[in-house]
């Protein structure tokens, strides 16, 4: 094992990863359970697998041929002919010659169920102009009654001629009939007709909300671009998802999650309705995979106080609603996100603000009080600051208690890069923001704020926890293409050459690390989950084959995947 990695595994651990006494859990925490270790088999296995390579991610042992598990978990790692001695009549034996195994791949920052949505919802992803988007729309129309929301995601105006905003002409034209509200690819921006805005009652005296801006045209009147907290003006008329469309939501996009080789996901911002649904599944035994979920927090905050996080003892629960999600400010795409200098490609905007400092940090205490654990989604360098300056203020050592984190990190400036090691705050990152950023990225910033920018490697090495995840349905759900984006900083077609700020890769252990053991302990599981070791519950993702040489990630195979000891996606037949 490289000191590096041994570095980052202690430092995502503690003492935990190495044997010694921990410090312990703060009060609103449970301790987990440290699983014990088995010595012998004295009963055989449920399931053994034996395959090419293991990378176990576990210090002690990083590499091995073979695992065998026992109900949910995994009682020996070592040689195929020492799993042997596990083998009985009933033990499941997959042998998968030449394929490397993982530690449950987790997504650290995703939407399930609004992949969910984007699955059933019109996409007008990767459309070349607002005519092309507006043409789908178009064919959306003809098989909806009159007067059908039509709804949708994925424009992204930076990749249309002139990278201007759309206005609200060419959906008048597709669909006059329909309202239709289509979110801007990274969920911050609404491009809405004129039948949206006027089931909305938007018009020219529509001022805009706090946190929200209404794009208007040079007589005042709205073009139909709505960002951050303005979309809230039209989305409010829409009709809300009954139970069993949210329920057939989720377990579409659970599927879609294995399919991609997640083991897990941290579900950032759902609302009560959602955590009803997903407790009902969870309960019935029909979740497939592990969500570790955030509450949406928005005029929720006042009623933590009736209320406790969920705690996963063992490790081994489908569903835990543990913690809250807030945001700071918008994204860089719409030039939402607050930034301490003005943007350089509009110098009249510095992006919105959603919560002052103030506001954020009566926020982080009230979270603080209830025991639940803060993500704060954060963009650009003011808001990031306005963040750290919150969670500071709590007072020493409580960030950290609780495991808070920052959502995104992606324009940090380079004298607050090691505040979030300093406060013991989490960064929670998404690889594939930087290679779908980049051709645009430094227009909105100018060359001298790249220094901060989606600065994996040095808020790594500043110390601080660094946890991947994609921002599903906003980039595509395979963690591949984070490991790729990760240790490369290249697009698929492997531009730029050398990669994009090469000094900020990371390499492929560590980027493991981030979609392993770091999601683990953000869900305060890191005694149960994120390696391959006895003891640990038995999360594994089964790869077509080793994850080196680098340039044959993305098209990797997912081969199998394994939940708490059941196959939840099986090997193709040979």
């Amino acid at each position: 094992m490289s000191n590096v990695l041994r570095a980052t595994l202690l430092s995502l651990f503690g003492s935990l990863a190495f044997g010694c006494a921990s410090p312990g859990p703060p009060a609103t925490t449970a301790t987990p359970s440290m699983p014990s270790t088995p010595s012998t088999p004295s009963t055989p296995a449920d399931l053994v697998i034996s395959a090419g390579v293991v990378r176990t991610m576990d210090p002690a042992k990083p590499r091995a041929e073979a695992i065998a598990v026992r109900g949910e978990r995994i009682v020996f790692v070592g040689s195929a002919a020492d799993t042997k001695a596990f083998v009985g009549p009933g033990t499941r034996v997959v042998e998968l010659p030449g394929r490397a195994v993982v530690p449950g791949l987790v997504d650290g920052h995703g939407h399930l169920y609004g992949l969910g949505v984007a699955l059933e919802t019109l996409s007008v992803r990767g459309t070349k102009s607002a005519e092309e988007a507006a043409a789908v729309v178009a064919e959306a129309a003809k098989a909806r009654p009159r007067g059908e929301w039509i709804t949708g995601r994925g424009w992204d105006q930076n990749r249309w001629p002139g990278a201007a905003f759309p206005t609200h002409a060419p959906l008048d034209a597709a669909a006059p009939e329909h309202p239709v509200a289509l979110r801007r690819i990274d969920g911050h921006a609404l491009w809405a007709n004129a039948a949206a805005m006027r089931a909305a009652g938007v018009g020219k005296d529509t001022q805009d909300p706090p946190g929200g801006r209404i794009l208007r045209d040079a007589a005042g009147e709205p073009t139909g671009v709505f960002v951050d907290n303005a979309m809230g003006l039209v989305e409010a008329q829409i009709p809300a998802d009954p139970p069993a469309v949210r329920e057939r939501r989720i377990l579409r996009a659970a599927e879609e999650a294995l399919s991609s080789g997640l083991t897990g996901v941290h579900e950032m911002g759902i609302d009560d309705e959602t955590v009803a649904v997903y407790r009902a599944l969870a309960a019935a035994g029909r979740l497939p995979i592990r969500v570790h979920a955030y509450l949406a927090g928005e005029g929720r905050l006042e009623g933590l106080g009736g209320r406790a996080p969920d705690v996963d003892a063992t490790g081994t629960a489908r569903f835990v609603l543990r913690g809250v999600k807030l945001y700071a400010d918008g994204a860089l795409g719409s030039r939402g996100a607050a930034l301490l200098e003005p943007y350089a490609d509009e110098p009249s905007t510095k992006g919105l603000l959603l919560m002052d400092r103030e506001a954020l940090a009566r926020a982080a205490r009230l979270v603080a009080d209830a025991g639940f654990q803060l993500a704060v989604h954060a963009i650009g360098d003011r808001a990031n600051r306005a963040v750290l300056d919150a969670l500071e203020a709590l007072g020493p050592g409580r960030a950290a208690a609780l495991r808070f984190r920052v959502e995104h990190a992606q324009i940090v400036s380079p004298d607050d890069l090691p505040r979030f090691s300093a406060l013991g705050v989490i960064a929670s990152m998404q690889p594939t923001h930087a290679t779908s950023d980049m051709p645009w990225a430094p227009a909105r910033l100018g060359a001298h704020r790249l220094k901060g920018a989606y600065a994996w490697r040095s808020l790594l090495s500043s110390g601080a926890r660094v946890v991947f995840g994609s921002d599903f349905p906003v980039e595509e759900a395979s963690p591949l293409l984070g490991l790729h984006a990760a240790v490369t900083r290249q697009d698929l077609a492997g531009q730029p050459p050398g990669g994009w700020m090469p000094a900020e890769r990371l390499d492929l252990d560590e980027a493991l690390l981030a979609f392993t053991a770091a999601p683990a302990y953000a869900a305060f599981a890191e005694g149960q989950r994120g390696r391959i070791a006895p003891g640990y519950v038995a999360d594994l993702t089964v790869l077509g084959r080793d994850l080196s040489p680098v340039r044959s990630l993305v098209d990797t195979p997912i081969d199998m995947v394994v939940v708490g000891g059941r196959v939840a996606r099986a090997p193709a037949p040979p």
